[in-house]
Order: C-alpha cells, then structure tokens, then sequence
C-alpha cells in the first residue's frame, strides 16, 4: 500500500507558476514510480508527468513540455511538480499516482497507476 498526499494548488493568472508537492508513505519510495495527472471539469483524467523510482527517467505530455518539470526527493519522500507559464487550460484538479514498480515503462493511462492521493485544485485565470 501506498499513501499519498498532495499539496500547492490554488488560484493562479495565466502565465503564472505553482508548485506541486506530494508526500508518499507506506512503501519503499524507491522502488515507487510516480507521476501527476489531472482532471478537467467533463474530461477524462489525463497523464502530465511522471519518474522512474531513481530519479532518472521521466516522460511528460506534449501539453506541458517545456513548461513543467518533477522531480523527487527520495530522501523526504516527496515528488514535486513545478509548473510554470500555466494557462487557463491547466486548469484541473491534479492527483499523485504510484506504481508498485520503480519503472516507468511508458505508462501513462490511469489504469497503469494503482495508488492515488486525493487531488489538489488548480485554477489558472485568463
């Protein structure tokens, strides 16, 4: 089993930055892919980014390249997401995904991912 719990939504004007974070318990963080997807309001939960348990590979949607980036601390257990010149269709709430694998492997459907944190809201104003 593995928790997880996100942080740093909020309001943002579109061009602006936010920092997410999440914090994971419950399995060796390691050996734990991580990734951030999102939700729109009617829309199917969507992949934005995600890391291989070290750290050293990562993978991000077409939508966000250049713009955001994550990265993890395996010492504090956290994986953050740093989203920069966010525009109003960012907008969603943002969940925390784990695998209970260390591998990426291209995975990027919900159905690939088993744990889940609650979500954090994210509005972006035009």
């Amino acid at each position: 089993q593995v928790q997880l719990v996100e942080s740093g939504g909020g309001l943002v004007q579109a061009g602006g930055s936010l920092r997410l974070s999440c914090r994971a318990s419950g399995r060796t963080f390691r050996s734990t892919a991580l990734a951030w997807f999102r939700q729109a309001p009617g829309k199917e939960r969507e992949f934005v980014a995600g890391i291989s348990g070290g750290g050293g590979t990562v993978l991000y949607a077409d939508s966000v390249k250049g713009r955001c980036t994550i990265s993890r601390d395996n010492a504090k257990n956290t994986v953050d997401l740093q989203m920069n010149n966010l525009r109003p269709e960012d907008t969603g709430v943002y969940y925390c995904a784990a695998r209970a694998t260390s591998l990426l492997a291209g995975r990027t459907g919900p159905e690939s991912w088993a744990y889940w944190g609650r979500g954090t809201q994210v509005t972006v104003s035009s």
